[in-house]
């Protein structure tokens, strides 16, 4: 079977100045965070210029914003996009019925997908311990930061009551 994620969207190569379809991997979701919504004159692929309603996005390329996609954010966030600003939205890549042809499509989640923190290390949990059991870290600064699988709490939670049994003998 080939290995979609490892293999590159031609429409990569032409980097556009908007964000597409193309650039998700399959069952990909990018979580974005609105900056401002307007009114602008953008160029198509095929050079011809026209007026369209663009989010731009923190940290990523603009959204040029149809209509589907402006409901599915007004639904989340209100009809006014003056209010979309600092609002989070979830994207991801569908099919979709267009000029005859089923085409790429970028598509607003109705809910936002919940920011996952990353996980920690072997090497980088025996760090952190070393470091809360010397004082200079803490337990909830490390939860804050990294999804603990059950072992990893249980290793930090020894770990800090050896430390504490060991001051207090």
């Amino acid at each position: 079977m080939d290995n979609q994620q490892s293999k590159t969207h031609w429409k990569r190569l032409i980097n556009p100045d908007h964000i597409g379809a193309y650039a998700f991997n399959p069952d990909e979701d990018l979580t974005v965070t609105i900056d401002y919504v307007r009114r602008e004159q953008i160029v198509g692929t095929d050079g011809k210029k026209e007026e369209a309603t663009v989010a731009h996005l923190k940290g990523h390329k603009p959204l040029i914003l149809n209509v589907t996609n402006s409901k599915s954010i007004a639904k989340l966030y209100g009809p006014y996009i003056e209010e979309w600003a600092g609002k989070e939205i979830t994207l991801y890549a569908s099919m979709t019925k267009a000029f005859g042809d089923v085409v790429e499509c970028l598509r607003i989640r109705p809910n936002v997908a919940k920011k996952r923190k990353p996980q920690i290390t072997p090497d980088r949990l025996k760090k952190a311990i070393a470091s809360i059991v010397a004082g200079q870290y803490t337990t909830e600064k490390l939860r804050a930061q990294f999804d603990l699988t059950d072992a990893q709490e249980k290793e930090v939670t020894e770990a800090v009551q050896a430390a504490v049994e060991g001051t207090n003998a």
